[in-house]
């Protein structure tokens, strides 16, 4: 297998057709076909499963081109490694983030980026912090923030804040926006609207319940706060979410929130959010320092007073 090889089957699969990559490659499309074939016969895979309309992946395909991006991405980010020692910092920089995050941090982010490294380009993806490790792993992404992680040897982790979760229902004439502290032994006779496993939130309530000898009543399954929140307010049914989420898919107005409390350990149910990055892998300056960018950034713009919402 060489890079060339690699390179081919990545723009195919991402394209879904030999037709278009032979374009945007430039390369003529009976020698795209015979250094895929060269690919599969090394393998001892079929890659691609032929059609009509082009071509898709099959479950080896769908392996290799996680990997093929992965190791792709790697070669970019050495050949960028030896520009940056060159002078200004430069290359891409793909950074993971969870869609509340996402919703606030993107534009920041892109204007300091832009600011600070006017030589190098920048990825936002959106996922569930499970998924974004796995990511790291394969070098689909640089560095992301993520939500309760369990430490591991692969990653690197650096905490940057914590925040408390709240249990969000519709509110009701004359309610006030924050109500007081509510046991967790109250939850658990209430139905939830929350998303599914291996959400970072769901895992660290059902282990609080759990630690209760008890457990949540999860109605309906979804992952979309925006729709969560619909559903609180239209359906009656009620989220656990940070205040921040919240916010940033408001009117905050609409919503009565109150802090969970656990009875044993006392204090306030809270969820930690770090910065990830590879251990397996060295980081370049831009993944450095883009980190700490990162950081600043969640701290100016996420980061609030534990004191809920005015009005």
């Amino acid at each position: 297998m060489d890079l060339k090889q690699l390179e081919y089957f990545v723009h195919v699969a991402e394209l879904g057709s030999f037709t278009r990559a032979s374009t945007f490659l430039r390369v003529a499309q009976p020698a795209l076909s015979r250094q895929i074939r060269a690919l599969e016969v090394e393998l001892r895979q079929t890659l691609f499963e032929r059609n009509g309309r082009g071509v898709t992946l099959t479950e080896p395909g769908k392996r290799l081109l996680a990997h093929g991006r992965g190791i792709l991405q790697q070669v970019e980010r050495a050949r960028q490694d030896m520009e940056d020692e060159r002078g200004a910092i430069s290359g891409h920089l793909a950074v993971g983030m969870p869609p509340s995050v996402s919703r606030a941090l993107t534009a920041p982010l892109v204007a300091g980026f832009r600011a600070r490294f006017p030589k190098a380009t920048l990825t936002v993806v959106e996922g569930l912090s499970t998924y974004m490790l796995e990511w790291l792993q394969i070098g689909r992404i640089d560095c992301a923030v993520v939500y309760n992680v369990t430490p591991s040897p692969a990653i690197d982790l650096v905490p940057v804040l914590d925040e408390a979760l709240y249990l969000v229902s519709a509110r009701e004439p004359g309610q006030p926006l924050v109500g007081p502290p509510l046991p967790l032994a109250d939850l658990a006779g209430r139905e939830l609207v929350m998303p599914s496993r291996p959400h970072s939130i769901r895992m660290l309530l059902e282990a609080a319940l759990v630690a209760e000898g008890r457990k949540p009543r999860v109605g309906i399954e979804i992952e979309s706060v925006a729709a969560i929140l619909d559903l609180v307010q239209t359906q009656g049914l009620h989220g656990v979410l940070t205040l921040n989420g919240v916010r940033s898919h408001g009117p905050e107005q609409a919503f009565h929130v109150r802090p969970l409390a656990p009875e044993h350990g006392g204090g306030r149910l809270v969820t930690t959010q770090w910065i990830a990055t590879s251990a397996q892998r060295p980081g370049s300056p831009l993944i450095t320092q883009s980190s700490a960018l990162l950081r600043e950034l969640m701290l100016e713009h996420w980061s609030v007073p534990d004191e809920p919402m005015a009005g």
